[in-house]
């Protein structure tokens, strides 16, 4: 434990030491130019100096002018090099998880010897046997065999994971370690975009693409900035024709409690702090617009199994219609799964055993494997016969049956249905043999974070292949908005498309590789990290937990981002009102008496008053970092209560707290300038 927080400690002064270095270094004018805001009084403070030194103000005065704005732009600094600082902390363990990879490549699966070779010589493609106790050396695909594998390396969690070929949980990661048995791989990533790669480049933040709220605030607060630069130039000009003169380091203190630079100098790291919040819930954003994006969804589509229920359907009751044998059904039900290689057609088999069922696998069968677009799963048999299992109008089609002339077997789906459980039906040929029972159970506290997300404007969908029955049971005991049932891949896709033609933003979640389409069409969607390679392209999240739910968390997550965003630009803009009231009065009310009655704080001096002024500016950044880092607590409310919050809270405080911070600042420099 003490271990632990001694390491803590360490790592957080490393940080900070690392921080602080790179705001220095962000000094240079090639970084500089990177945030107007900050470039403007970055020149301002060599302006300042410079005046200061060719004896334009009092040499004190001038130098202390000159520190504060210094130090203003370092605060501005330090709070973008901290929150990169924290994404390279997080880069480095991920590094040590790819080095000196290498590999076992070999030319088919029956090759038992195969070459050792470098993991950066590998292609896509390839073959490559891993082994217990080693290290998976690429990204790919599991296309032969089973085994737990440690992820630990990128997702933090040290429980095994199993990975399996020809399921919807037969990716792997390089870096990660197999733990037991034996999986021959085919790589799927190129050399240098990896997943670790990707994941290492975005959390350095060299990957970090603005998002367009950022970008549009960004030139919303230079337009300002150039305005501002604009009206302070012209003072002087205007000064000459009034007989004013305006001492430089005046007008630089002015246009520094003019322009927006607490929003200026919090920006970038506000969206950088977005991203390591993601990374942070174990989410890997590909951008930080999709982080964004989904503070914005207001349609919600998720799959039943896996996300509303805990996904391990498991067989519970065969039962058989009139004139069919339970050992009749039983037997064609465990010849129809024998192809099928998910968890709800192994639990057919282990269900029918306990019965005392004897698994007998057919000679020279051909097997149908379960597939999402077909629904069905069985074989064919040597004498021509074929079995079948599926859903109820998979096997109507497949049999060519009409539902209306088989009552028993409608009542006996409805029965099924009617309990949440989902029913499977058996044919032998045209010949319907009777139903199974697949039982799941809704996860606990669903319906409440179904509840939250409507606070939120946020619609659910439930997507299932489920009767309409099996699937408006569990839609009602899960408090979704809305569900489709009998749903093919291609119906994921049109929803989206629907909802989209509406105007809605769509999140989906996914995994398998016929959800790619989907994935790719919506607006966000989160791939899960044991899903299929092409799963995790399509997406523009990836979740390393693979938890469905996880999407409830992602939504609330870019929701913080942009209030952040928005509580600290209200902020930023409300506080330059009452600098402008310390500020005015000191710079003309000499030449013009009657602006004394802008001097409200009735601050000492015009020295104090601009002094002050400025150290307010200085030190309300690094105080409002943790809040940049952190984000502001999200709340599920309204707009419109959103709103009230933020303009009570930020727009209100922002304009009382500087009167009052200032005011007691003055109070300071005013006895210090005495001295």
């Amino acid at each position: 434990m003490n271990k632990s927080v001694h390491s803590e400690q360490n790592t957080s002064t490393l940080f900070q030491a690392e921080a602080w270095k790179n705001a220095f270094v962000k000094l240079l004018p090639q970084h500089a130019m990177q945030n107007p805001v900050m470039a403007i009084v970055w020149l301002g403070t060599i302006v300042t100096f410079i005046s200061t030194i060719l004896g334009k103000a009092d040499l004190v005065f001038g130098l202390l002018v000159s520190l504060i704005l210094l130090i203003t732009v370092l605060f501005a600094n330090y709070a973008e090099a901290i929150a990169e600082a924290k994404g390279r902390g997080q880069a480095s363990s991920l590094r040590q998880a790819r080095q000196n990879l290498t590999a076992r490549r070999i030319a088919n699966l029956h090759d038992i010897d195969g070459i050792q070779v470098a993991a950066t010589a590998l292609k896509p493609n390839d073959l490559i046997e891993v082994r217990a106790g080693e290290l998976i050396p690429s990204d790919g695909e599991i296309i032969h065999g089973f085994a737990t594998i440690n992820e630990a390396a990128v997702t933090g969690e040290s429980a095994p994971v199993l990975r399996e070929a020809g399921t919807d949980r037969s990716g792997v990661i390089g870096g990660t370690k197999v733990l037991t048995d034996r999986i021959i791989v085919q790589v799927t990533a190129e050399v240098g975009n990896s997943f670790l790669d990707r994941m290492i480049a975005l959390v350095e933040g060299s990957n970090r693409q603005k998002t367009p709220n950022e970008i549009a605030l960004g030139i919303l607060l230079t337009v300002m900035t150039v305005t501002f630069v604009i009206v302070v130039v012209s003072l002087p000009i205007i000064g000459h024709f009034l007989n004013i003169s305006i001492n430089p380091i005046l007008l630089v203190a002015l246009l520094v409690c003019l322009i927006p630079t607490t929003i200026g100098g919090l920006l970038p790291a506000i969206g950088i702090a977005g991203m390591n919040r993601a990374l942070k819930a174990n989410v890997i954003a590909k951008s930080g617009k999709a982080v964004e994006v989904a503070g914005d969804i207001d349609v919600l589509l998720l799959d039943k199994t896996g996300t509303i229920t805990y996904g391990d359907r498991q067989a519970t009751a065969f039962y058989p219609l009139a004139g069919v044998s339970d050992a009749e059904l039983r037997q064609a039900a465990v010849l129809t799964s024998l192809a099928d290689p998910t968890p709800e057609g192994k639990s057919v088999v282990a269900l029918a055993k306990e019965q005392g069922e004897k698994v007998l696998e057919p000679e020279q069968a051909e097997f149908i494997p379960f597939n999402a677009s077909t629904r069905i799963s069985g074989l064919n048999l040597l004498n021509g016969q074929q079995i079948r299992k599926g859903a109820l109008d998979a096997i109507l089609k497949f049999t060519a049956q009409d539902i209306s002339r088989h009552s028993e077997l409608k009542t006996r789906v409805e029965q099924v249905a009617s309990k949440g459980a989902t029913p499977l039906v058996v044919a032998y040929g045209q010949n319907l043999l009777g139903v199974i029972e697949l039982s799941d159970v809704i996860k606990a506290g669903i319906k409440e974070k179904f509840a939250r997300l409507r606070e939120m404007g946020i619609k659910t969908v439930m997507v299932t292949g489920d009767n309409p029955l099996t699937a408006a049971a569990i839609a009602a005991e899960a408090g979704v908005d809305d569900y489709i049932a009998e749903a093919r891949p291609e119906d994921k896709l049109n929803c989206i498309r629907a909802e989209q033609n509406k105007g809605h933003l769509v999140a989906m979640v996914g995994d398998g590789t016929n959800d790619a389409p989907a994935l790719a069409q919506a607006d966000i969607g989160l791939a899960m990290n044991s899903g299929t390679q092409a799963a995790k392209e399509a997406g523009n999240m990836v979740d390393l937990d693979s938890d469905p739910t996880k999407l409830l968390a992602v939504v609330e997550i870019g929701k913080q981002q942009l209030i952040t965003r928005g509580a600290l630009t209200t902020f930023s803009l409300a506080n330059d009102i009452s600098k402008y009231f310390a500020i005015l009065p000191a710079l003309f009310v000499a030449a013009i008496p009657q602006m004394s009655v802008l001097n409200v704080m009735q601050l000492g001096s015009s020295e104090s008053a601009i002094l002050s002024a400025l150290i307010f500016n200085a030190i309300i950044i690094p105080l409002l970092i943790p809040i940049a880092l952190r984000g502001v607590k999200f709340k599920p409310s309204t707009s419109t209560q959103l709103l009230r919050r933020n303009m009570l809270i930020y727009g209100a405080g922002g304009v009382i707290l500087p009167f009052v911070a200032i005011k007691a600042i003055d109070l300071v420099i005013s006895q210090i300038l005495l001295v």
